[in-house]
């Protein structure tokens, strides 16, 4: 069995490392195909694909050096876990956040006089004591230069103590994946899309059978011959590109009430075609109706000629982003409600009294429940540690595990979706009751640091990566319990290897300033640009502004409108609208997919209601077919142009 479990392994070992430079050189330095903080990363389909093909003709040769499923499970979700750790999930928020700060402080801003003061030393890498644009920083942002080297001195604390808060919040999720899996599989029977295309492909290409379907080259074909337009064209500006992208607010006239309408950007995106055409037929109307809902209710704004504000460091108005925190709330609330005799029985067996079988589950459920508590405990104390009062950071740790985590995970595990984004902060619940000034400059510090880390932008939500790779196991013949050593030498392999790289392209090959501006600079500083003027306003003794009553009124809109939704879904079985689709309508994730949802959704109707259920699975090829061309175009890019050191295409999922 050890022998067996190795030769996954080992080749898993080697993988993370690949998938951890691709991820690096695609995201930070060509800056142009984010091929890795998707839900089901373009680079680990990408390579699942190759190796499945390359598997094949092997098995060919000889049985005896093939890999079987299970060997192909292993090194997918080892895989899985490093994309989303050497991107949005881990690497590429914290690091720029321990250094930006300072960086990026300058007299307008006087952060050195708002913030330095309350940063603890521990926590960053250059000297919160000194002045803004230390040497550190600097060549950070700008490169080393000659002769000289990589400060790991500086960088040694800060980086091990992050590294043991991240180990602590995906223990967290480790210990509730391990709790929901028998509920959402078992019990509520989840469909996991994204988890079961994998399985399809390794079912298919056991036999080879997909990979010989002329259907399947088809759809294969098309985002391949434009991506290389596309990248042709960056390289012989004479051959033309294909636009994947259109800006539909640019048609609008430039008046009231058109002015209000939210900005809405048309992606074409194939990949987001294909997988959403496996989605069950109301999720997916749900996820286009419901954003093309929110922007009429932008329009209706401009016809009656009121106030829209913007929702702080998200894309969207304030009325649509506490929409979608009371729906948040009422679904989180109304998944724990639902599984509570579940939840009744995990107890028991955590203090004793066996009621339920865990023997292959990935962790005893006394683990889990005792795990999950001394996990979510000590990252609580991590935080009061780094300045949050207690109370503040069990709060904001709640609303990111148990609130935001949980609902974008099922959105992923429900719906199908290949991006978890939300609309709002811990800070913006606050705001309902008392303005964010009220808190004090200390926590509002330790605040910024924690909403660029890990608050404000959730794509590569690991919790979803493990549960999708608990899913699979159920189509192979491996135990549950083998992930757990997986999921923790991949997290640590992928933080090392992707933490080198990222201090190797910052001092070393390009300096942060000529890699993606999003992640050294945008995401960076928002979170501290957002604070500064209610911390100024405290040093200068202005009484703050009192939390505004629409805020609470939207808030209990987003409520009270989901509890409809959920109701009349439990009620009547013809009805087509999906609470997910409205809680995730205002969206990073929806503004880029939802025009591939429509599409989709038009491709799958037309074919139901024309050809029923046969023709939906005889044209599935096609569709598993876009999906393979255009997240094996974004690696056969990302290779050009590293060897070539040209410009990639751009991806549609920015």
């Amino acid at each position: 069995m050890a022998s067996r479990f190795l030769r996954g392994f080992i080749p898993g070992l080697v993988a993370v490392a690949i998938v951890c430079w691709v991820v690096t050189f695609a995201e930070s330095v060509s800056a142009k195909i984010q091929i890795g903080f998707l839900q089901l990363p373009p680079v680990v389909l990408g390579f699942l694909v190759i190796l499945v093909g390359i598997n094949i003709g092997v098995r060919r040769l000889s049985k005896r050096f093939a890999l079987d499923n299970s060997d192909i499970v292993v090194i997918y979700s080892m895989m899985l876990i490093a994309a989303m750790v050497s991107s949005r999930g881990l690497m590429e928020k914290v690091m720029p956040a321990l250094i930006a700060p300072d960086y990026y402080a300058n007299p307008a801003n006087e952060w050195q006089k708002l913030f330095f003061p309350y940063i603890k030393k521990w926590m960053v890498a250059f000297n919160p004591s000194g002045g803004p644009q230390q040497l550190v920083a600097t060549r950070y942002y700008e490169k080393l230069r000659a002769g000289e080297s990589i400060p790991w001195g500086a960088w040694a604390v800060p980086l091990v103590a992050w590294g043991v808060f991240a180990l602590l919040i995906f223990g967290c999720f480790l210990c509730l994946a391990s709790i929901l899996r028998r509920q959402w599989v078992d019990n509520e029977k989840l469909a996991f899309p994204l988890a079961q295309l994998p399985l399809d492909m390794l079912k298919e290409g056991q036999q080879g059978s997909l990979f010989r379907n002329r259907l399947l080259w088809i759809g294969f074909a098309i985002p391949t011959a434009v991506f290389a337009m596309n990248g042709l064209h960056n390289l012989i500006p004479n051959i033309p590109s294909v636009q994947l992208q259109q800006n539909l607010t640019s048609y609008l006239p430039p008046v009231a009430p058109y002015l209000s309408v939210y900005s809405t950007t048309a992606y074409l995106s194939f990949a987001g075609i294909g997988l959403f055409y496996l989605l069950p037929s109301d999720i997916l109307f749900s996820l286009w109706a419901f954003f093309v809902f929110m922007r009429f209710q932008t329009y209706i704004a401009g016809v009656y000629g009121l106030t829209v504000e913007q929702m702080p460091i998200y894309p969207c108005y304030k009325f649509m982003g506490y929409q979608a925190m009371g729906a948040y709330i009422t679904l989180a609330a109304y998944m724990v409600y639902t599984s509570w005799p579940y939840l009744k029985k995990v107890w028991k067996n955590a203090t004793g009294r066996r009621e339920l079988d865990d023997s292959n589950e990935l962790l005893p459920y006394w683990a889990s429940v005792w795990g999950l508590l001394i996990f979510f405990v000590l990252a609580t104390m991590w935080l009061h540690a780094a300045g949050m009062d207690l109370w503040l950071a069990a709060f904001e740790l709640f609303v990111f595990i148990f609130v935001v985590g949980l609902v974008l995970t099922r959105s992923v595990s429900e719906g199908g979706l290949l991006m978890t984004e939300t609309s709002f902060r811990p800070v913006d619940i606050i705001r309902v009751f008392a303005p964010p000034a009220s808190l004090g400059a200390q926590n509002l510090t330790a605040m910024a640091f924690m909403d660029t880390a890990f608050l404000r932008d959730q794509r590569g939500l690991l919790l979803s990566g493990f549960l999708d790779s608990l899913k699979i196991s159920d189509g192979v013949s491996i135990r549950r319990r083998t992930f757990l050593p997986l999921f923790v030498v991949a997290i640590v392999l992928a933080a090392l290897v992707s933490g080198y790289l990222q201090m190797y392209y910052t001092y070393l090959a390009k300096g942060a300033l000529n890699l993606y501006s999003y992640a050294y600079s945008d995401n960076a500083t928002w979170s501290f640009n957002d604070y500064q003027e209610h911390i100024r306003a405290i040093s200068n003794g202005i009484t703050p502004d009192p939390a505004r009553a629409s805020n609470a009124f939207w808030l209990g809109t987003g409520v009270l409108f989901t509890v409809f939704l959920a109701w009349m879904r439990i009620n009547f079985f013809w009805w087509p609208l999906h609470p997910l689709g409205y809680a995730l309508a205002p969206s990073w994730t929806m503004y880029n997919f939802w025009f591939p949802c429509f599409v989709a959704w038009v491709f799958k109707s037309l074919i139901l209601r024309y050809g029923g259920m046969k023709l939906y699975l005889k044209a599935r090829p096609v569709f598993l077919g876009l999906i393979m061309g255009e997240f094996l175009s974004a690696i056969l890019w990302t290779a050009i142009s590293a060897i070539l050191n040209s410009p990639a295409p751009q991806f549609p999922w920015p």
